[in-house]
């Protein structure tokens, strides 16, 4: 038995220490939008209009701390753009708020940007590159590869 090809994932739901803090990262810095809150406790924000694609709450971690080194967890979440343009774009707005990288990487079917939220989640931002374009092997399966991504040709791109 398989899951339906349409299957997506749908959101991503994070304990967080601080609500505000953690809003201030996803909307003030990323640029999704607040779709809802519910006081000090939780909010919801998306992409486009979408009822929430990110949940954050403090129902269980106000003030708490993340997980340390070699434990279970949310290794990260990643978000997919549509385009270069549109992955530059929030990579300078990143910059500008100061806000550090953890790694950027050129996987040949996608350019990725790494990062720890507030929290120490985990963040992948990135984009697809067109599957026409994706690195193949003589027999034609999929070879990803793993190199660094030029992080200020991709800025240059922002504006």
């Amino acid at each position: 038995m398989t899951i339906h090809p349409e299957t997506r994932v749908g959101h991503v739901h994070l304990k967080v220490a601080d609500l505000d803090r953690a809003i201030a990262f996803y909307s003030g810095i990323l640029g999704f939008d607040v779709t809802q809150r519910y006081g000090a406790q939780a909010a919801f924000l998306s992409a486009g209009g979408y009822h929430h694609h990110i949940g954050l709450n403090t129902w269980d971690s106000l003030g708490g701390s993340p997980p340390p080194p070699g434990h279970t967890g949310l290794y990260h979440s990643a978000f997919l753009f549509p385009d270069r343009k549109s992955l530059a774009q929030v990579l300078k707005r990143l910059v500008e708020a100061g806000y550090p990288l953890t790694g950027a990487t050129d996987h040949g079917v996608s350019e990725a940007l790494y990062l720890d939220d507030p929290d120490g989640n985990g963040v992948e931002l990135y984009r697809d590159r067109p599957e026409a374009d994706w690195p193949r092997d003589a027999d034609g399966s999929l070879k990803m590869i793993t190199k660094r991504l030029d992080v200020q040709a991709l800025l240059a791109e922002a504006d």
